[in-house]
């Protein structure tokens, strides 16, 4: 609608006289007012009411209707949503009504409070005596209107479309509308309440259904499926399927006919930018910058190495003058005169300074000489480095007996290493052997060795996928009826997971009984190899497997170009990462298949989302069944002329499949003629405006003077009459 300044607003406002009524169409979606005996309604804004903060001051304001997005700037309207002061479609929060009939006034012209014109309000069918009495009194102590009148929007449509002769005087007005769908028989042009029936399902639910369908199914772009944008949606896609389960397998089958029907909705999307390759002056560039930080980290590590070396080399002269001056000392004495130091004893000394000998020569890159090798040979793994060890405990200091247990961890870890180097060596030798072996046996039969080889490689993979399996799958055990791993924990042990279980529980029960000696021998450290979760399996099979399998792995790349190994058995590090592929264009599309007919759908089968009630077509059986006056003659009569109006029928298909429902609850050879109001949204204004403009109008109202002198009583009392315009 075009901008009217308040100005403007206010003289068109002063040009009616006070006897011209104000028409309020007072529906749950949309709000429309204005005068009686004009063709549109001067204001239409949405029935609901925000109130967000300003994000600077904090102050609280009031946004009736849409809010425009660039209030996003200044106001937070994330925390406060949008109020409704319906409750489906009856009114029962008061003060957001007096907030939309504030703007409405405001926006109609009206200067101040005072409202001096006569007021025609719709209401729903059957409205209750609370939220009407609640109406009136607004209207009368607020804003001081001389009269009201009530009247049920539905009607006023009918009547609107029958004067136009779309429909005739007895028929059945059914009205889909925001949260309710109502059926009113008409007999004689005068609805028969009696008889009439509603069902709480309308626009609000097919637009919150489908909201629901595209979140689920686009889950990425939820932030953009607000709720404005999925009723545009809705209004500008979806249809009524005749069939729906025709209609479905249709989509299902994937036909052409269903690709026709799908429909597309491109969000905004820019194409990333297209990286050009690099020119020789930006790698030559690059190339310098490197070569330049390169330098500077070479210079870095010289100095480093430099600092070191000093270091060492005067660590080194010290405890070369450490031992020049033990010379001189008794050997009885040696120990009070190293207490200051740290060391124990002159072997120690001696030891430490062929450590800082052996990293003095590291640090220069130069060659171990003999005198160092021989050291290396005969120290390290000495009982030079542990002097302690044989001396017995009650000879020892608490200090010494802390040294004690120090240099036997260092002992144990020492051969450790030592132990597992010759192993690698000797698996070298082993692996390198057996190549030699494999090679001879190729250059001796090229074919046949290919072909063993595969077979030894396919033979040793499922092998080893096999126990992976049962491994996760809790050792393959079953409870009888064919379920792994629907078992107890006992049955889902192994060997080896039973023999850590028991080490465990033993280890657990000798815990506090004597002298805590565990770790004195070598063969108690066994028992953390035995206790580990990485070795599940029986035997120590499944690691030599896994190498073999990684060695023809590597041999057949090396004589069969073609062959390509199990990334996840042979080197599950050789793995690589899934690469996420960049966005495109279809990645910014809402595509629209079964979701046009889907959705409202809901109108026919309500039960879909959870509520038990009857759809459309059942409630036109339900009203003709509720008839004070009962006949096959009237039946027919109303059947002739089924009228729609409310948003929701504007639908396509809607009248063909609402007749199709129809004609299979009544007799066979009824008549049926489904009619569509000339604006479904629109024509319950444009009713009540032209009733409001008759003569009789007045007649119909019930003043201030009548409330405050019999209260409620009148609007008990109250029955709207529909005259024929």
């Amino acid at each position: 609608m075009p901008f009217i300044s308040k100005i403007q607003r206010q003289s068109d406002y002063r040009r009616f006289p006070s006897s011209t009524p104000i028409v309020i169409d007072n529906g749950a979606s949309y709000f429309r007012i204005g005068w009686a005996g004009e063709a549109e309604p001067r204001v239409i804004f949405r029935n609901i009411v925000q109130r967000p903060r300003h994000k600077a001051t904090g102050e609280t304001v009031t946004i009736v209707g849409d809010h425009d997005p660039a209030l996003l700037k200044y106001f937070d309207c994330t925390r406060s949503g949008p109020r409704s002061a319906f409750d489906n479609n009856v009114v029962f929060q008061f003060e957001i009504m007096e907030y939309i009939l504030d703007f409405a006034f405001d926006r109609l012209g009206a200067k101040g409070s005072q409202i001096d014109h006569p007021i025609l309000i719709t209401e729903c069918v059957c409205n209750p005596f609370h939220s009407r009495s609640k109406m009136a009194e607004l209207l009368f102590e607020t804003y001081g209107v001389p009269s009201i009148a009530y009247g049920v929007d539905a009607a006023f449509s009918y009547k609107y479309n029958q004067q136009h002769g779309v429909c005739d005087k007895d028929g059945l007005a059914i009205c889909p509308g925001f949260t309710t769908t109502h059926v009113i028989p008409f007999i004689d042009g005068e609805p028969v309440y009696n008889g009439s029936c509603r069902t709480n399902i309308g626009g609000y639910h097919i637009t919150d259904y489908m909201k629901q369908l595209l979140s689920l199914k686009y889950p990425h772009h939820m932030a953009r499926l607000t709720w404005e944008k999925v009723e545009d949606l809705k209004m500008e896609h979806c249809y009524i399927a005749l069939d729906y389960v025709s209609e479905a397998q249709l989509f299902q089958s994937g036909a052409k006919e269903a690709e026709d029907k799908t429909r597309m909705w491109q969000l905004p999307w820019v194409p990333p930018p297209t990286e050009e390759p690099p020119s020789e002056e930006e790698i030559a560039r690059k190339a310098a910058i490197k070569e330049k930080q390169g330098q500077r980290l070479r210079e870095m590590a010289e100095a480093k190495r430099s600092s070191r070396i000093n270091e060492l080399e005067n660590e080194s002269h010290g405890l070369e003058f450490l031992l020049k001056q033990l010379e001189q000392v008794e050997e009885p004495d040696i120990p009070s005169f190293l207490s200051a130091t740290g060391y124990v004893s002159k072997k120690e000394v001696e030891s430490a300074l062929v450590k800082v000998r052996q990293s003095l020569l590291k640090t220069k890159g130069e060659p171990k000489g003999e005198q160092a090798e021989l050291d290396e040979k005969t120290d390290p793994a000495g009982i030079e480095r542990f002097p302690l060890l044989n001396i017995p405990d009650n000879m020892l200091t608490p200090e010494q007996l802390k040294e004690k247990k120090r240099q036997l961890f260092l002992k144990t870890t020492s051969e450790g290493r030592q132990r597992a180097k010759q192993k690698r060596h000797e698996e070298e030798l082993e692996r390198e052997k057996r190549n030699q072996q494999d090679e001879k046996k190729r250059l001796e039969n090229p074919e046949l060795y290919l072909e063993q080889l595969h077979a030894k490689y396919k033979d040793l993979s499922e092998k080893v996928e096999q126990r992976k399996r049962l491994k996760t799958n809790g050792g393959g055990h079953t409870n009888g009826n064919n379920f792994s791993g629907n078992v107890g924990r006992g049955e889902r042990l192994n060997a080896a997971q039973r023999e850590r279980m028991r080490l465990l529980t033993t280890a657990a029960f000798d815990r506090g009984k004597g002298e805590d000696t565990f770790g004195a021998k070598d063969e108690d450290w066994q028992l953390y190899k035995l206790m580990s979760k990485d070795n599940d399996d029986d035997d120590e099979g499944p690691d030599v497997d896994e190498a073999e399998l990684a060695r023809l792995s590597s041999r057949l790349k090396e004589v069969d170009p073609t062959f390509v190994p199990k990334p996840d058995i042979a080197n599950p590090q050789s793995a690589e990462a899934p690469k996420f592929r960049p966005l495109t264009q279809e990645d910014f599309q809402i595509v629209f298949g079964v979701e046009r007919f889907r959705c409202p759908e809901v109108l026919f089968c309500p039960n879909w989302i959870g509520i038990d009630q009857a759809g459309l077509d059942e409630m036109a059986g339900v009203s003709l069944r509720r008839l004070p006056t009962k006949g096959q003659e009237l039946e027919e009569r109303l059947t002739s002329s089924i009228f729609m109006t409310g948003g929701s029928s504007l639908f396509p298909g809607m009248s063909e499949r609402l007749e199709a429902g129809i004609r299979m609850i009544r007799p066979c050879g009824s008549p049926i003629r489904i009619v569509k109001a000339l604006d479904p949204i629109l024509d319950a204004w444009r009713g009540a405006s032209a009733y409001a403009a008759a003569s009789h109008f007045p007649t119909q109202t019930f003043s201030k003077e009548d409330y405050y002198e019999k209260g409620e009583d009148c609007v008990l009392r109250y029955q709207f009459r529909y005259y024929t315009l």
